[in-house]
């Protein structure tokens, strides 16, 4: 693809950067087949393909308008144009410096119910606070926040050890809602001789404030995270929920420091830290399991199989799912920001999920968990929690 961004923007590192990957697009429409909004609403530029050129004339005009605002508001980031993509466009990164320069101009900023949640999440306590508060007044909330308020939050029991090297981060929503995830890997990582200790010093990897566009609040919110434990002797990072971890593998790229690369190269998805191991079926009443694969773990981390091969290989049977490739519509804050959409993308996956009489689902984000649980006629779960 041919660029004319203006020379100041080519003189910075994003510009230089957006006009790398603008380049490298050859208008195949490759991503288009794969992409969960093309294919539900069937606009152009509700695909990759269009919203390049989108995020191509804003930033060679330097002008922001509301066509190019609703249509990357629409986008998942997702990610599966990057899996699908023959020319290695990295779409995700581009559509970063779109919004960003949208929210800079004024254009498309995130309502009243992200900008509270996004205060929420750097204060698990306080998550936890308002989710009991506003839970007996849910039906009186719009539905989007009405579902997330369905669920009661809790807290997790299991205390590590402070000099272990390995530590469990424990993140924000999942910290609240399920953190009986992390106490169970906590469990098979004691259970294996293996000392841990979690991430109390830390609150949001910041992913949800990059997911709302406010990039640079994300990027003092790594740095936080960065210098926080920057001192301590930690050699491992375990993230349980796909979401946390594909935003602590880019702390490197995001914020451009050798701090950063430094603490991306410790971290590791649960599936890749326990892919050596061997369990036992945890759960002996669960034989069917319909496998959602996040896009955050099999899109932005690309670990497709790795999880599938764990679960088989401890004795459960995974059935056939259609489309394993697509959104649930979850996405970060994109099913409080696009609602209508949201759940049409996840009532798709769901007829996916199901059309096999799985006993249950499992998957590996707390969103998608969230999500899809609100709704879906059998448990869903995290994967971890199947094992023993």
């Amino acid at each position: 693809m041919q660029t004319q961004l203006p020379t100041a923007f080519l003189e910075t590192e994003t510009g230089r950067r957006a006009d790398q990957i603008l380049r490298r697009c050859v208008h195949c429409g490759f991503c288009n087949a794969t992409c969960p909004t093309y294919l539900e609403r069937g606009d152009e530029l509700d695909g990759p393909r269009g919203r390049i050129y989108l995020i191509k004339e804003l930033l060679e005009s330097g002008t922001v308008n509301s066509i190019a605002a609703t249509h990357l508001d629409r986008c998942l980031t997702c990610r599966a144009c990057e899996t699908t993509c023959p020319a290695g466009v990295e779409y995700g990164e581009l559509a970063e410096i779109g919004r960003d320069v949208l929210r800079q101009g004024g254009v498309s900023k995130p309502g009243w119910i992200v900008k509270l949640l996004l205060v929420l999440v750097r204060h698990p306590n306080w998550l936890r606070f308002f989710m009991r508060l506003g839970r007996p007044a849910r039906f009186l909330l719009p539905m989007s926040l009405r579902e997330t308020l369905g669920v009661m939050p809790s807290k997790g029991e299991s205390i590590g050890s402070n000099d272990a090297s390995v530590m469990i981060m424990r993140g924000c929503v999942q910290s609240v809602v399920t953190p009986e995830v992390n106490d169970h890997l906590a469990g098979l990582l004691q259970t294996r001789g293996i000392a841990f200790r979690f991430s109390d010093e830390m609150s949001c990897c910041g992913g949800m404030e990059l997911h709302a566009g406010r990039h640079n609040d994300a990027l003092d919110q790594m740095r936080d995270n960065v210098r926080v434990l920057d001192s301590s002797p930690l050699e491992t990072v375990i993230s349980t929920a796909s979401g946390c971890g594909v935003t602590l593998k880019e702390y490197g790229r995001l914020l451009g420091s050798s701090e950063g690369r430094a603490f991306s190269a410790k971290v590791f998805d649960a599936a890749e830290y326990l892919q050596t191991f061997t369990f036992t079926k945890k759960r002996e009443d669960i034989a069917r399991v319909a496998w959602h694969s996040p896009c955050t773990l099999q899109h932005g981390q690309r670990l497709r199989g790795l999880v599938e091969s764990i679960l088989t290989n401890t004795g459960y049977e995974l059935v056939p799912v259609k489309d394993v490739h697509l959104c649930c519509g979850s996405a970060g804050v994109y099913s409080i920001e696009q609602p209508a959409l949201s759940r049409q993308l996840r009532q798709r996956k769901i007829d996916s999920l199901m059309a096999n009489h799985p006993d249950l689902i499992a998957t590996a984000n707390i969103g998608c968990q969230m999500h899809m649980g609100a709704v879906a006629d059998v448990p869903v779960v995290h994967w971890l929690e199947l094992l023993d």
